[in-house]
Order: C-alpha cells, then structure tokens, then sequence
C-alpha cells in the first residue's frame, strides 16, 4: 500500500507538471561572476523564484523550505550589489512573493499591497539594515532608533477589513495586490473579532498571520494519515473512494490548506489560530507607533503574539535575536526569525518602500541546518538562454523538514574545486549562495573513488556544440532557436504570469504544443485556431467529461485570443530579453509609450554615440550593460524577424502615465549635494509623484534640481535652458512643505 510522503521532495512540486526551471551559475562568490555570468545567474534565480512562490502561496505545496527561499533571494541580492547595474525588473527586490487567486476563490484588492521584508542573516546585515535608515533620513548616530521584535511565524498571511467596526471582507495575500476572498473562512475563527470597540476608523485594513500550533498540527497529521491510509486500503480493494487525501507536511502548509478550503465547515473543524501584526489602509491614524499599533489591536480583542517586544535602541537586536534562538524549540509554534519594525511610524512613512519591502522592516533569520547523503549522477539541464548546468542526483535526505533529492552543482569551475564525484558522500546545506547546495564532500580519500567529472561538449537537448566561451564560466548550447530546450523555455516565459498572462498555456501544454510541431515562436501561438481539431484529438484535450465535451482547446483559444491587446510593459517582458525583467520594461514601456517608438529608438541606438543611445542610457535604473542587451537583441536580425513577426499578431497597448500629480510625465535630473533630505528621498519622492528620474541632462530633460558643489549636469542645463530648481524650489514642488 502507497503512504503518504513525510515530506514532499524540494524539486518533485506536488502540483503535477509545476516545474522549477532555471539557469544555474552559482559561483560561490559573485566578487568572481564575469557580467556576463551574473546576468545569467539573476534570471535564473528570478525564474526559480518566481516558480516558488505560485508553489509555496497558490498551491500550499512549496518546492523549498523558508530558508532554502531565503537563500534563492539572498545570493540575489549579494549578486545585484555587486552589479547593481544588472538589476532585473523581476528580481525578487522588486517583487513581493505570491500567486494570483486559484481558481475557486472570487478575487480580493488591498487597498494597500501586501508586501514581503528584506532579510538578514547576521548582527552584520541588521547594523547595515539599521544604517541605510540612518543614511536615508539624514540621520545623526547619537539619534536613538527603537525597534518592534514579533517572532515571525510561518503560517498564511491574511488581510482583514473592517469598515465602521465591523469585519466585512477577508483575503489572503495573493500576488500582494489581490487576493483570494477568504471571508466566510476567516468568520470560523474563534481569535477574529467580528466587531471592534469603538473608537475605530471608518475603514482600515489589518494584517495577520494563521497559524497551527506543534502539538495540532501533530494531531491533525496523524488524524489525516489514517484517513489516507484508510482510503488506499479501499481503493487497493477495488471500492470506489472519494477525493485524494491530502496529508499536510509541516504546520504551515496545514495551516493554509485548511484556510482554503472551499467548504468553510471543513475549516471550522480544523485548529487554527491567528496573531495580528501589521496594519494596512486606514481612513485615519490610530497610533504613533508600531507599539502603540500593537496596543491598539489588543484593544479591539485581537491576539498578539506575547513575546513582541519594544527594543530600547537597535543594540538590543542581538540579545533578542540569541533569546528567541534558544526558546525557539520549546515554543508552541514554529518560527525561522524575528521581524524588527522601526517603532516611529512618520519615520516608516517617510522611509516608504523599495521594490517589494518596506525600508523600516527586515526578517532576521535562523540559521539553516545541514545534512549529509551519497551522490547518485550529475546530470545537465539546459535552460532558457541555452546555458548547461550540472545538477546533483542524491539519495533523498531531509534537511528543515523538506525531503531533498536534488541540489545545483552550480558550474564545471564548482565541481573541480569541490572535486564532486559520483559515489561521493557530500555534506548538504538549504541556505547559502544557493538552495539546495553542496557544501563539501566527506569522503574524498576514500578507497577506490570514482574519476573527475567531465562536462559535455554537446547540448543533452538537440546535440548541437555546447562551448565556453573564453574568461566565463558558464557552458552554453550553440543551437539557438532550434534547440528544443531554449523554444519551450522561451514560449514558457512569453506565456507566464507576470509576461502575456496566457490561461492554460503551463508548462506541460506549452511542451505539447511544441512536441507536436504547432508552436516554436510567439507568434505561433496566436495562428493556433486553425489547428483547434488536430488538438481535440490529443489526450486530455477533447475527452468526454461528465458534464459534456472538454472545452480545453476552446478556453485556451480564448485565453490567447484575449492577449493580443497586452499592456506593453507586458509585452516586453515576455520578449525574454536578457536582462529585461518586470521592472526594467515598466521603465522602458513608461519612456517610449508605444512599441512603435520602442522600436525606432533601439534600432537608432545600435549606433554608439547616437542621441537615442545616449537617451536609452540616461534613463534611471537602465545601466550600460542592459543598453547593450537591447541593442545585442536588436543587431540580430532573428531577433527583428521575430518581433516584426509577433508585431503581425499582436498589438501593445501604449503605456500610461504611473501617477498623477505636477511631475506626471516629466524628466527630473538631481546633481549636486541636497540639505534637508539625502538624494535617495529626493528621488523616491520624485518617483511617486509621476516623474521619471534620469541620470545625465539633454534637451529633453524638463527640470534639473541643482544642490550644493553641482558639476558639469549644472553647465550643461544652463547652455541648453533648461530649467532649473533650487533644493528650496524642488520642495515646494513636491509639496514637502505643504
């Protein structure tokens, strides 16, 4: 009889054909990553990530434990401080974690995002948190900056309304913008006040977290162990059996299975509980202070995690830190930090956020543990951009809970210094540069070892020439489009989420499509309705259901057909160029306004020292080499057969303004020293008020702010006319003085 797994693989996602599917550099240091090699490593973390949080948010299945996710994005952000000029628009900085709404759930909007936190790992990366609030208010060290400590649990988050006093809409955090309606779930909840004592707000929005303690969690996995066993047992006797028996693997995915379930009186019957934390919209303020926040929730009948503590100054954070590492295994729940919230809420105001966290807050992890397991087989993937990377084949070993199989090798450079072979007995870590890793062999002098691994001088995918190119690392496939391997990647990337947003078009349907010839470009996909027969006779495509006859080919026909109008931010994410992430292509999409123009400017900037290359490059969060990826991409003349080709079937929507406001659609340039505010504020405040910030003054610049000890950006504004502002009159205009 089949039992249920103790804990899922990291790399066998329990969604059937969810795949996480990247390129893998990982050197151990990004100090010795070429930018070639860094880009590459950025897009494939980006993409793993990405995979990871639909697993871990949509599905409560997660492909990784809490610190192997924290490492994925740790190496990001140690390789985007080393190039910060590669920065992807998708880079999990940018980003919060989460999933779109699963199918079953109505759709819930925040009022305000739900957003993620930085992390640190050590007293070092907390002092260098604590410092960048200093650098950014313009703060003296003699100030005094008090912290929240709240143990961080692992559970759902949650964002309860309440309009004059009363609970009236429940989600979960979804994609951080909209959610799942979760409400009629949530009204199970003993710990959730339905009503608040007055006073109130008229609306605000409360975050939490839903959690099930040890001992529950206990109980309710052996309770639905049997149940599975129960259901096999009667299913191996040839009885008809109900749904599968889903048998949670930690408290947290118990948790949020329980909250999702679409039936609330199966939720009632499960053991939840619930701390609240955070506050979103408010119609007005209620506190300060994040303590006297805290306070406030109490009053309205809400839990609060007891152990929260106000630290008298940012000192403190280590002793806390050590104290809640050593209760950490006698608590009744399971945590992986501590979240520390800079107390002064004007403060947070003004700090605001970056990307996908809040400057005022950051995660304190735990350390990961370590495991040790025999090597299987290296075997090579080939990812979206042709690279080759080795992969680790290991007896299963759990490490944090999760059962791993699977590790990166990172690169040949990696398997020599490390001397990796199979046989080997190897020492396995899920928190680091990379997740799962290899940390060391154990065994390196034992007797009779097998021989040094050889990396492949041919593409495992379609057998083309796999080479080095001299001064990289990485080892890339020469086949271009015709490698089955980078077409499915690429259609992959065009179709997901965050790019075109294509329904139906996952992974196992996108390698269907191609594995019977009917798409290998975009364009592709979009002249699929003449092919709508061919496809019902697949297997699964037009099979006779209960109800009647499958409209899958239908409904994916209708999915694509509703995407020939994209955003053009989308649409140029989905192109897949290296380097182009969400972010970046918000900026690009955001300074051309139209794909027409896009296009006209980057075929004008394949000229060096053109105005529209040095126009390309002025624009702020563009840097040298990602300019250089446009232009690469538009010197290939594929490349221009491909858009022109994919331009035939679908039509970008011209870009809108960001914001409104009296910097809507204007170009801003900062030079020189400010006084009353460091540059970073400056600029963030120009952001929000609709303005794009560019980093070097043309004739098309509409105002440059002038500080003290201004250089060449001064001279240069003063001979073309342009405009130009005081710090005193940039204030005035961006309402810092109202």
């Amino acid at each position: 009889m089949r039992r249920p797994p103790e804990t899922p693989s990291a790399d066998e996602p329990a969604i059937t054909g969810e795949a996480v599917r990247a390129d893998h550099l990982r050197a151990a240091d990004p100090a010795s990553l070429t930018e070639e090699e860094a880009a590459a490593e950025l897009a494939a973390l980006a993409g793993e990530i990405a995979a990871a949080d639909i697993a871990y948010h949509q599905h409560d299945a997660p492909v990784m434990t809490d610190a192997a996710y924290d490492a994925l994005r740790r190496r990001n952000a140690a390789i985007e401080a080393r190039f910060p000029e590669l920065k992807r628009g998708d880079s999990p900085t940018e980003a919060a974690p989460g999933a779109p709404p699963a199918a079953g759930f109505a759709k819930s909007r925040h009022f305000t995002p739900m957003l993620s936190l930085d992390n640190a790992f050590g007293a070092e990366d907390f002092a260098e948190f604590a410092a960048r609030i200093r650098r950014f208010l313009g703060l003296p060290a003699e100030e005094v900056l008090r912290f929240v400590a709240e143990p961080k649990i692992d559970g759902l988050s949650v964002n309860l309304l309440y309009e004059a006093g009363r609970f009236v809409r429940g989600a979960t955090r979804g994609d951080g913008t909209v959610g799942e309606d979760i409400t009629r779930n949530l009204l199970t909840l003993d710990e959730l006040p339905q009503t608040l004592p007055a006073p109130y707000p008229a609306r605000i929005e409360i975050r939490g977290e839903v959690f099930m303690t040890k001992a529950e969690f206990l109980a309710f996995h052996a309770e639905q162990t049997r149940l599975f066993e129960e259901r096999e047992r009667r299913r191996e006797a040839g009885e008809r059996v109900g749904e599968a028996i889903r048998v949670p693997v930690n408290p947290r995915n118990a948790a949020a299975g329980s909250l999702r379930q679409l039936d609330p009186a199966v939720t009632a019957k499960r053991p939840l509980r619930l701390f609240a934390y955070a506050q979103g919209e408010s119609s007005e303020p209620v506190a300060e202070t994040h303590s006297g926040y805290l306070q406030r929730l109490r009053d309205w009948g809400f839990q609060v995690n007891p152990l929260s503590r106000l630290l008298p100054d940012e000192a403190a954070a280590a002793g806390f830190q050590a104290e809640m590492g050593r209760e950490r295994s006698g608590l009744a729940y399971d945590i992986d930090g501590v979240v520390y919230k800079l107390d002064r809420l004007d403060w947070q105001a003004r700090l605001g956020f970056v990307g996908r966290a809040p400057r005022w807050a950051i995660a304190w992890k735990f350390p990961a543990e370590v495991a040790t397991t025999r090597l299987l087989a290296i075997e090579i993937q080939v990812g979206r951009t042709g690279a080759l990377t080795p992969r680790a084949v290991m007896e299963p070993v759990g490490v944090g809970g999760v059962l791993v199989r699977h590790a990166t090798l990172h690169n040949e450079d990696e398997i020599a210094r490390k001397d990796v072979r199979v046989g080997d007995t190897v020492e396995l870590q899920r928190a680091g540069d990379v997740i799962p890793q290899i940390l060391c062999v154990v065994d390196p002098d034992r007797p009779g070892r097998g021989v040094p691994w050889v990396p492949p001088t041919h593409c495992p995918a379609c057998g083309s020439h796999a080479v080095r190119p001299e001064g990289e690392v990485v080892r890339r496939c020469t086949g271009g489009l015709i490698c089955p391997a980078q077409q499915v990647e690429r259609l992959i990337h065009f179709a997901a989420r965050n790019a075109m947003d294509i329904d139906g078009l996952g992974i196992e349907n996108v390698e269907q499509l191609h594995r019977e010839g009917l798409v290998a470009t975009p364009a592709d996909l979009f002249r699929l309705a003449p092919k709508a027969e061919a496809m019902r006779a697949w297997p699964g495509w037009g099979a006779k259901t209960k109800g009647g006859a499958s409209r899958k080919v239908e409904n994916l026909l209708k999915a694509i057909e509703a995407r020939r109008r994209p955003s053009l931010e989308r649409f140029l994410f989905a192109l897949g160029i290296r380097r182009i992430g969400e972010q970046n292509a918000k900026l690009l999409a955001r300074h051309y306004h139209t794909v027409e123009a896009w296009r006209e400017a980057m075929l004008a900037a394949r000229v060096v020292g053109s105005e529209a290359r040095e126009a390309l490059g002025s624009i702020q969060g563009i840097g040298p080499a990602i300019a250089q990826e446009l232009v690469e991409f538009f010197a290939e003349p594929r490349n221009l057969d491909a858009l022109d080709d994919l331009l035939t079937e679908v039509t970008p929507e011209p870009a809108e303004a960001v914001a409104e406001g009296v910097l809507s659609g204007k170009s801003v340039v900062f030079t020189g020293s400010l006084e009353t505010m460091t540059r970073q504020e400056a600029e963030a405040r120009a952001e929000v008020l609709g303005a794009k910030v560019v980093k070097s003054v043309s004739k098309k610049t509409d105002f440059v702010v002038v500080g003290t000890d201004a250089g060449s950006k001064a001279t240069k504004a003063a001979e073309l006319g342009l405009r130009v502002l005081s710090e005193a009159d940039w204030r005035e205009m961006a309402g810092f003085d109202a």
